[in-house]
């Protein structure tokens, strides 16, 4: 009976010790996906902070030496691309002026919406999401040639406004799914009207969410490429293509210091937001 006793209580130790293991294993993997995730998105942006600062003439990494002296020429001696960003500022806001108008009053009407048609209706809204950046602005490209419509700032607009509304629709839709239609009902028996309910109650429980997916969506839109590949006309070149074309033509460093300043600007703009809105609760 002791023999039994020991023999079982030898065996619960080895499960333990194998479900410790298991676990230690576990996490040994995890930690090193993350690390190799991790490493994979910061590294390139990284290396293009550094090279940002080289003294040479060239795209080079690692630099053979360091220096200020690209931002002073991007800032001081660089119409092109101050113009062409001032563009993509122009083209980004008014994209996600109009996406956020639209969305949000699409999470409005789908959000706790059970009907067949809600529910696909959703799934076309969110689908520029799933599809390819280049197919996406190929298609929208082949629309406009269909409707005999010439390319232009307004073709572009419309291009960005599909890209960005998605993101808008998903965090605003989620914030409303979280709003308790108790507080609607007290507001409506208290007799406030549909709008006067949206305005004190409605929005500001989702404003959040909204802000979230605006800020999501300025971002996708400053730094698209297939869609305003497609959609621009010679007029309306935007940054990212007006960097395609310096890296393509002559690996200029300046490219590199704008890139290096978007970087640290969208990093202010993503800690204000944090700070404002609680942006990582509404990426969850």
């Amino acid at each position: 009976m002791a023999d039994l006793s020991t023999l079982r209580t030898a065996r619960r130790a080895t499960v333990r010790r194998g479900q410790r293991f298991d676990r230690m294993t576990f996490g040994a993997a995890l930690a090193i996906g993350a690390i190799v995730g991790v490493s994979l998105l910061v590294f390139p942006s990284v290396i293009v902070v550094i090279t940002s600062f080289t003294s040479g003439y060239s795209l080079k990494f690692p630099p053979p030496g360091y220096s200020a002296r690209w931002y002073q020429a991007l800032f001081l001696d660089s119409p092109e691309i101050i113009d062409a960003f001032i563009l993509s500022l122009k083209l980004a806001a008014s994209a996600t002026v109009v996406a956020t108008l639209f969305s949000t009053a699409g999470a409005l009407a789908l959000a706790r919406n059970p009907a067949r048609w809600a529910r696909l209706l959703d799934a076309v809204l969110m689908s520029p999401l799933m599809l390819p950046s280049l197919a996406l602005g190929l298609g929208i490209l082949m629309l406009f040639n269909m409707a005999a419509q010439g390319l232009s700032f307004t073709t572009l607009l419309i291009g960005h406004v599909a890209i960005c509304s998605p993101y808008i629709l998903r965090t605003a839709s989620a914030s409303y799914a979280q709003l308790d239609p108790v507080l609607l009902d007290c507001s409506f028996s208290l007799g406030a009207s549909r709008w006067h309910t949206f305005v004190r109650v409605e929005l500001p429980a989702i404003f959040p969410g909204i802000a979230t997916g605006a800020f999501i969506s300025f971002m996708v839109s400053l730094d698209n490429v297939a869609m305003s590949l497609f959609l621009s006309d010679a007029r309306s070149e935007v940054l990212p293509i007006r960097l395609w074309h310096i890296i393509e033509d002559s690996l200029d460093v300046r490219a590199a210091a704008a890139s290096g300043a978007l970087i640290a600007a969208t990093l202010i703009l993503l800690l204000v937001m944090e700070k404002v809105a609680g942006i990582s609760r509404h990426m969850k």
